[in-house]
């Protein structure tokens, strides 16, 4: 359709630009928003109703990545699919021992934001997912060629558990404190940001002293430290699906690793006090569903449940899920020209959050891909 001939979709009804900002009805004209009624409307315009959000974001998310280790091509294709469906137009892939940059060139796609691998060392984390490093001091130059290969971000494992220690195993940090500021320098340097995986309480001094911009799941992070987070403009996806498994985790370890498994259980019997020491600090929270490895992909409404459970806002919730994270990642919402990314829903998620899980139509980049008879 050619810019003369009329939009392609009307969507009316509320349509959510932000907080608090609201507008009746916005125009789709060759994948473009436009908040401007146009002079003619082409007899092909398709009309949309309900409550419109800009498109879903899962900021931890693993596109290329099984239980197993890298997964083939048809399967990523099945992963993305399952987040496009359930309203995610915009991952930030949080490590991927797979080359998915093919999914970027996908117009039925979301939009992915790739961080490269995840960058651990040998036997401190899990098999087959991330670039092992037999040396610590080779983060640096590996952090330089994670961010030279993804698209401004890169992942590192701060802590993981150190079986060496025996009975008295437990998690700890992988890096030296020196290396961990050489390496989060490196990235600054590349013009990426670095987010970092960190259960324990141990690691997130580290993390804050070498400037991290991101930390993952964070369930070591004490009130005192939320606050000193906010203050740096840290920002934290507390991944409470990931969270969840932590007791299946402790009891794997019972008996070999006693110590390990009575700090797990710990942090998932603190988790919703957590996340809401989090959010009183004023700490931005990012919504991510750690998709792939043992968690299915398409599951943004179970985790934007988890967080309402935990005693956040609704409102909140889908601000963090929606408008917020894209504004946080440099990919903006439903302005004038911008990209028609969008999800359709038959009430109001702000007021019921339960409501994500059922989108009436998802528009990307100006068609419906899903819901609405796609």
């Amino acid at each position: 359709m050619s810019a003369n001939e009329g939009p392609s979709l009307h969507v009316q009804g509320h349509v959510l630009l932000g907080h608090d900002h609201e507008v009746g009805e916005v125009w789709v004209r060759d994948g473009r928003v436009s908040l401007t009624r146009p002079s003619a409307q082409g007899s092909s315009m398709r009309r949309l109703d309900g409550w419109v959000l800009p498109g879903l974001v899962d900021v931890h998310c693993h596109v290329g990545l099984g239980a197993d280790g890298p997964v083939d091509d048809a399967t990523a294709e099945a992963q993305a699919t399952a987040d496009r469906d359930a309203g995610v137009l915009l991952i930030r892939d949080a490590g991927s021992p797979r080359d998915t940059r093919w999914i970027q060139a996908r117009a039925d796609m979301p939009r992915l934001i790739r961080a490269g691998r995840h960058l651990a060392r040998p036997k401190r984390y899990l098999r087959h997912y991330g670039l092992e490093l037999d040396d610590p001091e080779q983060l640096p130059e590996a952090v330089r060629t994670q961010a030279r290969a993804g698209d401004g971000w890169v992942k590192l494992v701060g802590d993981w558990i150190d079986r060496s220690a025996g009975g008295e195993a437990d998690l700890a940090p992988l890096w030296p404190q020196d290396v961990l500021d050489a390496a989060v320098a490196a990235a600054h340097a590349e013009a990426a940001r670095v987010t970092v995986h960190a259960f324990s309480d141990e690691v997130v001094p580290m993390l804050l002293a070498a400037g991290v911009d991101c930390i993952e799941h964070g369930t070591g992070i004490d009130p005192g430290t939320a606050v000193e987070i906010s203050d740096r403009g840290v920002a934290v996806t507390p991944t409470l699906l990931q969270i969840a498994q932590f007791e299946t985790f402790a009891a794997q370890a019972d008996g070999k690793f006693p110590r390990f498994a009575s700090r797990m259980r710990r942090l998932h019997a603190r988790r919703y006090e957590q996340v809401r020491d989090l959010y009183d600090a004023g700490v931005q929270l990012l919504v991510g569903t750690d998709a792939g490895g043992t968690i299915d992909h398409g599951r943004i409404a179970d985790e934007c449940s988890e967080l309402v459970a935990a005693g956040l806002p609704a409102r909140d919730v889908v601000a963090a899920a929606s408008w917020e994270s894209r504004e946080y990642l440099g990919c903006g919402g439903l302005v004038e020209g911008a990209s028609a990314d969008f999800v359709v829903y038959p009430a109001d998620p702000r007021e019921d959050i339960e409501v994500l899980r059922h989108p009436s139509a998802v528009v990307l980049r100006g068609k419906v891909v899903a819901g609405a008879r796609a």
